[in-house]
């Protein structure tokens, strides 16, 4: 199944603005204080898997160090990370789940308690295409496990896509809908040993 393996556009900016572009590029400082503002979001992704197919679904994000990515039909996946652990679900499949720790996916790093750019050796690129500041970060520590590429959007910062470049070679971009952040969402959502359907809302 794809969602189990799999876990750019590139826009030219007019060579008579230059200096606009980059005048736009957001600071890694202004980055970091958006991904630690945000504590809750939910909204619809659209995933283009490494195999060049498409699924949707709706994600639930509460940092620190949990996610949940609940996909539609035709696919049967459900993917939750919690407790550092990523667990994969097929829940059409008498298979049991595959898990693995969360530390090992690049998308770690914008989970974290406390996310840092800055840190060295982090960030091995950062630029602006024309229409949005993309960073590309890795885990200083364990460059082998792959690295994310993420794209924001100014006035105000908001994260649109990130592309996961996996220690394996696979890629798999998500593209994000409007994020509704705040609110409550309760731990039961994350909950690896129970991954019961998600509350209507």
């Amino acid at each position: 199944m794809r969602i189990l393996t799999s876990f750019a556009l590139a826009f030219g900016m007019a060579l008579a603005t230059p200096i606009a572009g980059l005048a736009q590029i957001l600071p890694l400082n202004d980055i970091s204080a958006y991904l630690n503002r945000l504590q809750t979001a939910q909204g619809e992704f659209t995933q283009i898997n490494d195999d060049g197919s498409i699924s949707t679904g709706t994600i639930y994000i509460k940092r620190p160090g949990k996610v949940r990515f609940e996909y539609n039909p035709p696919e049967s996946a459900l993917v939750v990370a919690g407790s550092n652990t990523v667990v994969i679900y097929d829940r059409k499949s008498n298979e049991p789940p595959e898990s693995y720790p969360l530390a090992r996916t690049p998308l770690s790093i914008i989970l974290a308690s406390n996310v840092n750019l800055g840190a060295a050796n982090m960030v091995t690129g950062h630029s602006f295409d024309g229409t949005a500041t993309v960073v590309t970060a890795q885990d200083p520590e364990n460059p082998q496990y792959g690295n994310i590429q993420l794209k924001f959007t100014g006035n105000p910062v908001e994260l649109r896509q990130w592309i996961i470049n996996d220690g394996n070679g696979g890629q798999t971009t998500v593209v994000l809908g409007d994020l509704q952040q705040g609110g409550d969402l309760p731990n039961s959502l994350f909950d690896t040993g129970t991954p019961g359907k998600a509350p209507s809302r």
